[in-house]
C-alpha cells in the first residue's frame, strides 16, 4: 500500500506539471503592447515558492522602435505632427505665420490670400477669375476677400484712366499695418538722378593740307559725306566730318584722286563695323599720309599755233598771225635782199 501510494502521488504530480496554460482577458487597465490581446500565464509548478533559476519573459519593444527609418528616437505617445522639410531653392512665396495660423481668418481666406501672394504683378484677381481657378464657387470665393480686405491683406483702389474708364487696383499686403501710406502709393516717384555721361574722347588729330583752298576742302567734305554708301557703319556727324576734312584735303593735295582716298578709307574694316568710325579714320588718315610727289620742273608752255594764212604771192596756207606773204615768197622779195 505504501509503494501504491507514492506511486499515485507521483503520477498526480507528473500531471500537474503538463497542465497547459490558462489564457484570460487582461483586467481593466491593462493593454497588451501588440495586438490588443493580453496574454497572462500561470505558473506550471505547483510550488509555495518562486523558482529563482527561471529567466523572466523578455518583453517585445513597441513597433515603432522596430522601424528603420524612425526619426525620433523618442516619438510622443499621442501622436502628432511631424515635419519631412526640403529647403526651396527656386519657385518659392514667403507667408507670415500670422497669415497661415490666423485665428480669425477661415480657412478659404488663407489660402486665397496665399495664392494672391504668390501671383506675380499685373495678375487678375478678380472674383470670375478666382471661381474659374478655383472649385469654390464666387460666393465663397468673394466671402473670402471681404475677409481678408478686413484684416488688411487686401486694399482695393478705384481709379479712372486717361480714356476716362473706371477700374479697381488690388493692392496684396504681406504684412497688414507695415504697408504705405495711401498718399505714398500715388505719390509720383522721386526722379531718378540723370546719370554722368562720361565726356567723349577726343578725335586724333589729322595731318593739314598745305593750301587749304575753299575747293579743296569742299571736295574732301563730299568724300566723307558719301562714304556711308560704300559702308553703313561709315555714317559720320557733322562735327567729325568738319574734323576729318582737312586730312582728306591733304591727301588729294598729294596728286591722289578722289577714288584712291575712299578706297583707303574703306579697306579691311572690322567685320562688325567700327566702335568708333571717325576715330578710326583720323588714325588711317594720319597713319597711312602717302609721301608728297616727287620735284618736277614746271613744263614750257606749249607753241601757239596761229591760224592758216593765204600767201598773197602764192597763194599758198601758211601759218601767221596775219595775213601776208609765206617764207618762200618772202625769201625770193628784192626787199630780202
Amino acid at each position: 500500500m505504501t509503494n501504491s501510494t507514492g506511486f499515485l502521488a507521483g503520477c498526480l504530480s507528473y500531471a500537474q506539471r503538463n497542465t497547459t496554460a490558462d489564457m484570460r482577458r487582461p483586467p481593466p487597465g491593462r493593454q497588451s503592447q501588440c495586438e490588443g490581446l493580453t496574454t497572462e500565464e500561470e505558473s506550471p509548478f505547483l510550488m509555495d515558492t518562486q523558482n529563482p533559476s527561471v529567466p523572466p519573459h523578455a518583453q517585445s519593444r513597441p513597433a515603432a522602435n522596430n522601424h528603420p527609418n524612425r526619426r525620433h528616437p523618442h516619438p510622443r505617445p499621442g501622436g502628432g505632427l511631424d515635419h519631412d522639410h526640403t529647403r526651396h531653392t527656386t519657385r518659392f512665396t514667403l507667408v507670415g505665420n500670422h497669415l497661415a495660423q490666423h485665428p480669425e481668418l477661415s480657412l478659404v481666406a488663407i489660402g486665397l490670400a496665399l495664392h494672391i501672394q504668390s501671383l506675380p504683378k499685373g495678375a487678375r484677381v478678380d472674383i470670375k477669375t478666382l471661381a474659374a481657378r478655383f472649385p469654390e464657387g464666387t460666393t465663397r470665393i468673394a466671402a473670402a476677400l471681404r475677409e481678408l480686405e478686413a484684416h488688411g491683406y487686401l486694399r482695393r483702389i478705384r481709379e479712372r484712366t486717361p480714356g476716362g474708364r473706371i477700374i479697381t487696383r488690388t493692392i496684396s499686403c504681406n504684412q497688414p499695418g507695415h504697408h504705405r501710406q495711401a498718399a505714398d502709393a500715388h505719390s509720383p516717384a522721386p526722379p531718378k538722378k540723370p546719370k554722368q555721361r562720361t565726356p567723349r574722347k577726343p578725335l586724333p588729330a589729322v595731318p593739314q593740307p598745305a593750301c587749304p583752298s575753299p575747293t579743296l576742302l569742299q571736295t574732301a567734305t563730299d568724300l566723307l559725306a558719301d562714304l556711308h554708301r560704300h559702308d553703313p557703319h561709315l555714317l559720320l556727324s557733322t562735327c567729325d566730318t568738319t574734323h576729318l576734312a582737312p586730312g582728306v584735303a591733304a591727301w588729294l593735295e598729294r596728286d591722289l584722286t578722289p577714288t584712291a582716298v575712299r578706297q583707303a578709307l574703306t579697306t579691311d574694316l572690322p567685320p562688325e563695323g567700327p566702335r568708333r568710325p571717325a576715330a578710326l579714320l583720323a588714325h588711317r588718315l594720319t597713319a597711312q599720309l602717302p609721301p608728297p610727289p616727287p620735284f618736277r620742273a614746271p613744263a614750257p608752255p606749249p607753241a601757239a599755233r596761229h591760224p592758216l594764212q593765204n600767201c598773197d604771192g602764192c597763194d599758198r596756207a601758211f601759218r601767221a598771225p596775219a595775213p601776208g606773204h609765206c617764207h618762200d615768197c618772202r625769201s625770193s622779195l628784192p626787199e630780202a635782199a
